[in-house]
């Protein structure tokens, strides 16, 4: 069998960063697959599956809300090495336009109080894990030691 391209990055270069993972194609639309890295892969703890479903929550209700992208989100959900998460996009996008949104979507989860979005028996199969307080921490790591002054190598996978 191939390698699947995510297996050919070189995981102990890789750095937080929001990457281009892959494009594909579907008729004439553009499926744009972000890989939004929040830790060191193999350098630094994964983040626990609580923080992460929380984030999840969180990220798509903010997505799914967006004025300019609702209507482009395929996707938005947690890598399984719990290092960070995907966000699909309907359309043909580099790393570059996507920083005010993943930012904004990064604001809103860091400052989010109160009843997490979803987080029912009714609404979802795990709703009882979850933990605020350690997603917001995660989300202005995110935002204080990556996506403020991010960088074009953190928009690149490293060679």
């Amino acid at each position: 069998m191939e390698k699947i391209a995510s297996f050919t990055i070189d995981h102990i270069k890789l750095e937080p960063g929001i990457y281009v993972s892959r494009k594909d194609h579907v008729g004439a639309e553009v499926i744009t697959t972000f890989d939004l890295r929040m830790t060191s892969p193999n350098d630094e703890p994964v983040m626990n599956t609580a923080e992460v479903h929380t984030l999840e929550h969180l990220g798509a209700t903010f997505l799914r809300n967006d004025p300019e992208y609702k209507d482009k989100v395929i996707y938005f959900g947690p890598m399984g090495c719990r290092t960070g998460f995907y966000l699909l996009l309907a359309g043909d996008y580099e790393s570059k336009d996507i920083v005010k949104l993943v930012t904004n979507m990064y604001e809103f989860m860091r400052d989010f109080k109160g009843e997490v979005p979803g987080a029912s028996a009714k609404d979802c199969g795990n709703y009882l894990d979850m933990n605020l307080g350690m997603a917001n921490y995660l989300a202005k790591r995110y935002l204080e030691n990556t996506l403020y002054g991010i960088d074009e190598k953190h928009l690149v996978y490293p060679e």
